[in-house]
């Protein structure tokens, strides 16, 4: 087997790599997060695009997944391409993952969010921030996205919890 400078496996499957990094980025949530895995995560998934292997469905959603978990514009401007083509092509989960980096894209260029799926500490307070009162609970069912309602309920059970934990 064939190993790059980055340790990755030159004659491992395109999808199955895929596959592999997407489920590397859920387990990382668990943990503290490893900035460095996540960036040379991230990359792999663009040096695989730029290698015109990302096809099919499955492949654009998880290479969305793996670019929602980065920390660049780019990142999330590709996360929602992938997922777009992911929706486009059949995978209907790529809808939420589109939304979540659109919302994560906005919150990082300090404008509301259009469908509330972030939640985060403002302040030590867990918060959705600014949410844009246009869009729908019905625009947000369309991406699969729970009402903002349920969004705020689940700010509410984080607060409680971190107040109970502290």
């Amino acid at each position: 087997m064939d190993i790059d400078n980055e340790g990755s496996l030159f004659d491992e499957d395109p999808g199955m790599e895929l596959a592999r990094l997407a489920q590397e980025t859920i387990e990382s949530q668990s943990e503290t997060m490893d900035v460095v895995q996540a960036r040379i995560r991230c990359q792999r998934v663009i040096d695989l695009y730029a290698q015109g292997v990302i096809q099919d469905a499955r492949d654009n959603f998880h290479a969305a997944l793996v670019l929602l978990y980065g920390e660049l514009p780019a990142h999330y401007d590709l996360a929602r391409m992938f997922a777009r083509r992911g929706a486009a092509l059949g995978d209907a989960r790529s809808w939420t993952v589109q939304a979540m980096a659109w919302d994560r894209l906005l919150i990082l260029q300090r404008k509301p969010q259009r469908f509330g799926t972030q939640i985060f500490k403002r302040g030590g307070t867990w918060t959705l921030g600014d949410v844009d009162p246009h869009v729908s609970d019905t625009e947000r069912a369309l991406y699969g996205v729970p009402p903002l309602f349920v969004q705020q309920q689940r700010v509410k059970q984080l607060q409680r919890r971190g107040n109970v934990e502290e």
